[in-house]
């Protein structure tokens, strides 16, 4: 498995999101500003989760985006095969059975490439926005602990 920029980029846009969720709508200059992502890659990633109904966004000088749903409900693994496809490095889970099923000599290779598909993906399908909200918190804190000591 492997994230693109693109993929780096749209979950921290969505981690600002949730972040600010009970604020409403965020500026997409914000978020470019605050994340350091360039904002015309970053619109196209936010029309990319608007049209796979993610975030909402609102026209004119008041406008913005937010999350369609709460940070909760959105978990890493839904936003990383809409950004970047399959979690698997050679497609999604019923082509590497396919192949475990047909490869005439190293099908425990392709076992292995499911093995890695499915443990990424049991983190990242448990992972929500809120959690990562979480963690950048306690992270961070630990951080300024660790150098405040």
């Amino acid at each position: 498995m492997k994230i693109s920029h693109r993929g780096l980029y749209a979950l921290k846009a969505l981690v600002h999101l949730a972040a600010a969720y009970e604020r409403g709508l965020v500026k997409i200059h914000e978020i470019a500003e605050q994340e350091e992502i360039p904002e015309k890659f970053l619109e196209g990633i936010l029309v990319t989760l608007k049209n796979a109904r993610v975030v909402s966004s609102q026209r004119g000088r008041e406008g913005g985006y937010r999350l369609r749903r709460p940070p909760e409900e959105i978990v890493m693994g839904e936003v990383v095969r809409i950004v970047d496809g399959p979690l698997a490095p050679f497609g999604d889970a019923v082509e590497l059975q396919h192949r475990i099923r047909t490869e005439p000599r190293q099908a425990g290779l392709f076992q292995v490439f499911l093995d890695v598909r499915n443990a990424a993906s049991a983190i990242l399908d448990k992972t929500t926005l809120a959690d990562l909200v979480q963690r950048n918190a306690r992270v961070l804190a630990g951080r300024a602990v660790k150098g405040g000591a």
